[in-house]
């Protein structure tokens, strides 16, 4: 499992800086980001993975550098990998983290699986 660097978590953690509704949290050793239960964005040690609208994901898809978001065996469905040339395009980034937090937001929130007794 790859491991984000400070500066990794650092820079997923301010794309959602503008949007108090997004909890970032740790997530198998990277963080997530999520809005009523469901996962925003991840970050996936240096790659920034947003679940967009099937519209704004083809368009992202079709970016230089973009691509599929997760393991390389299992990527995850809905989610696209940002350009890494992106991170010194902040308002281009924040952009995107936007369109992602209003698609997501969009969605029913998701119920908390019960707890399994011990």
């Amino acid at each position: 499992m790859p491991k984000p660097t400070e500066a990794d978590k650092e820079f997923f953690t301010e794309l959602f800086a503008d949007h108090p509704e997004v909890e970032v949290k740790p997530m198998f050793g990277n963080l997530g980001a999520f809005v009523n239960g469901n996962m925003v964005g991840g970050l996936f040690g240096g790659a920034v993975g947003l679940r967009l609208s099937q519209s704004d994901r083809a368009a992202l898809e079709a970016e230089p550098g973009s691509g599929p978001f997760g393991p390389e065996d299992r990527p995850m469905k809905d989610y696209v990998a940002m350009p890494e040339s992106w991170r010194s395009q902040p308002d281009v980034v924040r952009d995107w983290a936007g369109r992602a937090v209003v698609h997501t937001a969009s969605m029913p929130p998701r119920k908390p699986k019960p707890k399994k007794a011990r």
